[in-house]
């Protein structure tokens, strides 16, 4: 995974796998949530966002598999 540089109030450190489309969001709280199927166009979208949590929130949660991280 290729860690990806963001700039949030809420996400710490993002991670894309362009190998199988896995997003790994690491949050300033501790939790973690990881995403399978997610577009590259998409993580970088994300962490490009003037709002990465708001982005996240909208966009990713609500559209792609999330799996145990």
């Amino acid at each position: 995974m290729e860690e990806l540089s963001v700039k949030s109030k809420i996400i710490k450190s993002v991670y894309f796998s362009q190998d199988d489309g896995r997003l790994r969001i690491c949050f300033k709280n501790g939790e973690e949530r990881l995403f399978e199927g997610v577009p590259s166009s998409e993580a970088h979208a994300m962490t490009a966002a003037p709002s990465p949590g708001h982005y996240y929130l909208h966009r990713i949660r609500t559209r792609f598999r999330r799996l145990a991280a």
